[in-house]
């Protein structure tokens, strides 16, 4: 299948695959974490062939993506890129212009990229969300200064592929910014799916274990298996868990 590429709001590049059914109305968005290589064909390709537009953007101020990172919340670039879709987008290897009514949006979020799809699904557009290892609240994350280490990391390792400033950064730590633990009561449990590790050093799993508490989300624990990622969504094991909770939609 043919990874396509595109821009969303002329900011947000997005690789893009098609399902062999170009009438399908079902999409799914991914949110990477940070920081990774913005490299999910495997992915993309596995969700088209179940009928799926499957769509891959690169956050704001993210790599090939015009802005700068964390200038505003990344739920909204989720939100933009479903925005765009109804309108013809075109793919530049080919040239070729495409157009989707979606029926049904499912936005997928790893990490980093959990609080995207958490948030996200506020949107009533948003059928549901699938989590894998996310970060729930911020706060609760910041231990021996992770955050602090994450940003010095992302400025010396990704240099420009990573375009943010302390001003922003500062606000993740803050609590009030991109932070699902401050949502708690505009979210609807019923809409989400967590996949989250026992062993998971990175993002640690007991605020996670309250946030599905509170808000009623679909909670899956794996006794291993570290810092997860949407790789294991290709897993038959979890795949038929995901399709299962998909079938609500």
């Amino acid at each position: 299948m043919q990874i396509c590429r595109t821009r969303f709001k002329k900011e947000i590049v997005t690789e893009f695959v098609t399902p062999s059914n170009k009438k399908s109305r079902k999409v799914m968005i991914f949110c990477s974490g940070i920081p990774s290589v913005p490299c999910k064909d495997d992915v993309l390709e596995f969700w088209a062939k179940k009928g799926y537009w499957t769509f891959f953007p690169r956050y704001r101020g993210t790599w090939e993506s015009e802005g700068t990172f964390l200038a505003t919340s990344l739920e909204q670039d989720i939100l933009d890129v479903i925005d765009s879709l109804s309108s013809h987008f075109t793919d530049y290897w080919s040239g070729k212009s495409y157009q989707v009514q979606p029926k049904s949006v499912v936005v997928v979020g790893s990490s980093f990229g959990g609080p995207a799809a958490i948030l996200a699904s506020r949107d009533p557009r948003v059928n549901k969300s699938i989590c894998i290892s996310p970060v729930v609240d911020w706060q609760a994350e910041d231990k021996s200064e992770p955050l602090d280490e994450l940003y010095v990391f992302l400025r010396e390792a990704y240099g420009c592929a990573y375009r943010l400033n302390r001003q922003s950064w500062n606000k993740l730590a803050k609590g009030n910014f991109y932070n699902p633990a401050r949502h708690i009561e505009e979210i609807n449990g019923q809409k989400i799916m967590i996949f989250h590790a026992k062993d998971d050093d990175i993002v640690k799993i007991k605020p996670v274990v309250k946030f599905a508490s509170k808000t009623g989300a679909h909670f899956i624990v794996l006794n291993k298996g570290g810092h997860l990622s949407s790789s294991m969504l290709m897993n038959n094991r979890y795949y038929r868990k995901v399709e299962k909770f998909l079938k609500e939609v």
